[in-house]
């Protein structure tokens, strides 16, 4: 089995010496652009969208205690799981003039298009079909176009991810298209299995003993989580004030 996968990428990459581009990795990670390219650094910080994400859902997981948080979560484990899968049964290495240092000398689906894929469908169909307000026409307006533009938003970061790490050289452009493939086509059972089969048991889930305990949540049927909660803190704090005064 070959190390690399050959491409047709441009010979001008290498330098006259006949060595290889110069590689340098984003501060604190693995991540590697090619030293003096603006835009390699900038798609190097793209590429590191999916780390940032997995962080945030730890963190909001931690703190909200929400139960359809945790099965967006474990939709993207999920994904992550049949990507391993895939890459170690399909073994197509990654491409040639690569890095030194990578998670998986296998390159096929790329596991960050199937993340971002998977997080950008899945969150589009939520925007669209669970995040319902009841509201005046004039706002109706503003939400419809706050859901255009956080989708929209989120498709085309999905799309820049995809590019960085082709242009990058961790995959090659069928590897890229097959991650966002598989993405897509799990992120897609995975809202209709919770939609349909775990949210109707979220209010027995958050009745559990455990579950109480743990703080777990369901804020289904809230339709704006945020508002509700900054009343719910502003008449609280209010009716203090007054048991103070």
């Amino acid at each position: 089995m070959a190390s690399c996968l050959e491409t047709d990428w441009d010979d001008s990459e290498w330098d006259k010496s006949g060595k290889g581009i110069l590689w340098k990795p984003v501060s604190l990670t693995h991540v590697e652009y090619p030293a003096g390219d603006f835009f390699g650094k900038i798609f190097a910080w793209f590429s590191l969208l999916p780390v940032f994400l997995l962080v945030s859902f730890v963190t909001l997981i931690a703190f909200r205690r929400e139960l359809h948080t945790i099965t967006f979560f474990g939709g993207l484990v999920l994904s992550e799981l049949v990507n391993w899968v895939l890459k170690n049964i399909i073994r197509q290495p990654r491409p040639c003039r690569g890095h030194d240092v990578v998670f998986s000398e296998y390159g096929m689906p790329s596991s960050h298009s199937q993340f971002m894929w998977f997080f950008a469908i899945y969150l589009v169909l939520f925007v669209y079909i669970r995040i319902q307000y009841t509201s005046s026409s004039s706002s109706s307006i503003i939400d419809i176009a706050w859901k255009h533009v956080v989708s929209v938003g989120a498709l085309v970061v999905a799309a820049i991810v995809c590019y960085s790490r082709v242009y990058l050289h961790y995959h090659t452009s069928q590897q890229v298209f097959m991650g966002a493939a598989v993405g897509t086509l799990l992120a897609i059972p995975w809202f209709i299995f919770t939609q349909l089969v775990l949210t109707p048991l979220f209010p027995v889930v958050a009745s559990w003993p455990i579950s109480e305990r743990l703080m777990l949540r369901d804020s289904t049927l809230i339709p704006n989580v945020l508002w509700f909660e900054y009343t719910s803190a502003r008449a609280e704090a209010r009716a203090r004030q007054r048991k103070l005064q």
